[in-house]
């Protein structure tokens, strides 16, 4: 791989020098040969006068790839400064769910123009009608569909016939379907190759289809992937007629994309649209700034805290000393607890309806936790030569607080859920501010109590 990314900068500098030269032909021959995600890597290296020059002189199935394998808003970024006779040969090229979500991000106007232009626009004008985060915004028109009556031999013949037309992704499975379009089946290529000739597909085809309807959300549709471990998907419409196939290379984006959102939620950040250094300053700024600010004002429920138990603190000194350790433990044990629901919810191991055995279960490891660290609270204190019946308010503060923490862990994402909200929104920043302000409320009152202030 370091010899690979050797060769890729050198031949970076090579382009960029031949670029600098007027020879842009060179310079786009010399990538036809790369893998998409290869190119993809070089254009992000170039400035946008370069990009343009390049995909004018490359092949348009080439610039397709580069296209398909850009972010969203940098194609689309891209494609309004090409000139739309370039633009629409190279959309020719595109898959045709890639060509919609480029052509959704056009000006109207445009892309009507380029619709009109495309050799098939029927099989990229259905697509435009759905949302990006759905099934039918994820699948592609382009796909084998097989009547169930036909004898394997002329199964064959057809897939012979209609292969060079098709994406070799798409012909994992074989749909079959009745005279009105209505999914009834599957069968694989490895299946039809080792049927007799003279077999139907009715007879040979798996009738136990699983798919899903053009509404369903892209995560729920990964799911789907992962649990059956598919290859290809097939969305149908209300009817149950066939409308379209969701290939596991689209799944892969969509589970990076995914992930991407979910980490950048995790640290308190609305997700950004672009890769991070194409995002200006002020649009970094924008997508952070409104959680800082929640964050800040959460913050600040703990001087209120403080200012209710400064007479307590002023006489107990020593309390003082605990308080940075017992607020950022709180936080950690219900960052844990969080990001231990929030995956579980990811893989479907657990919902709503779980929700008192998974309290109990955090109760539980809650106790046990509360238990270890309170030991080692009290071990600390005995070190620093604190008086006994502070040792024990820390203690037990550890205790209540870790149970508070998890329990509170456990339950928010799982609520989060149920309301439609990410439940990587109430994690990280978020559930350590809170746990901070009112784990240190249940320290200072176990305090009051046992110190009988």
């Amino acid at each position: 791989m370091k010899e690979r990314a050797v060769v890729l900068d050198a031949l970076l500098d090579r382009v960029r020098s031949l670029l600098q030269e007027g020879r842009a032909e060179e310079a786009a021959a010399l990538l036809e040969d790369l893998w998409p995600g290869e190119l993809a890597e070089i254009f992000a290296e170039l400035e946008e006068e370069e990009q343009r020059t390049l995909l004018e002189h490359m092949d348009p199935s080439t610039s397709a790839d580069v296209l398909e394998e850009l972010a969203d808003p940098e194609a689309a970024d891209l494609a309004r400064t090409l000139p739309e006779d370039t633009l629409t040969a190279i959309v020719d090229e595109m898959e045709p769910d890639e060509a919609a979500d480029l052509l959704l991000d056009l000006d109207p106007d445009q892309r009507l123009r380029i619709l009109a232009e495309l050799e098939d626009p029927e099989e990229v004008r259905p697509l435009l009608r759905y949302p990006d985060e759905s099934a039918g915004g994820l699948m592609t028109t382009q796909f084998l569909a097989l009547r169930r009556r036909m004898t394997v031999a002329e199964a064959l013949e057809a897939v012979r016939r209609l292969a060079p037309s098709a994406d070799p992704d798409n012909i994992f499975y074989l749909y079959v379907v009745d005279r009105y379009g209505h999914l009834v089946g599957l069968v694989s290529l490895y299946d039809l190759i080792r049927a007799r000739p003279d077999a139907r597909l009715m007879d040979i085809m798996d009738s136990d289809v699983i798919s899903v309807t053009s509404d369903v959300d892209r995560e729920e549709v990964a799911r789907i992937f992962a649990r059956y471990d598919l290859l290809s998907l097939p969305v149908v419409d209300e009817q149950g007629r066939l409308i379209g196939i969701i290939t596991s290379d689209d799944i892969i984006d969509v589970v990076e994309e995914e992930a991407t959102e979910d980490i950048q939620r995790l640290g308190g950040s609305q997700p950004l649209d672009r890769p991070y250094l194409d995002t200006p300053a002020l649009e970094v700024v924008r997508k952070r700034v409104g959680w800082l600010l929640l964050l800040f004002v959460t913050a600040s429920l703990t001087g209120t805290v403080l200012r209710m138990f400064q007479g307590e603190l002023s006489r107990f000194v020593e309390l003082t000393y605990f308080i940075p350790l017992l607020i950022g433990t709180g936080g950690n044990a219900g960052s844990q607890s969080t990001a231990t629901i929030i995956r579980a919810l990811a893989v479907d191991e657990i919902d709503l309806g779980d929700v008192l055995e998974v309290v109990w279960h955090e109760l539980r490891v809650g106790l046990i936790l509360g238990a270890i660290m309170a030991g080692v609270g009290v071990i600390r204190a005995m070190t620093w030569g604190i008086p006994l019946p502070v040792a024990q308010s820390v203690a037990t503060a550890l205790v209540l607080i870790i149970l508070w923490a998890t329990t509170v862990g456990a339950i928010l994402p799982l609520v989060a859920h149920k309301v439609g909200i990410d439940p990587a929104v109430v994690s990280g920043p978020f559930m350590s501010t809170l746990v901070d302000a009112t784990g240190l409320f249940i320290y200072l009152q176990t305090a009051r109590l046992i110190l009988g202030l």
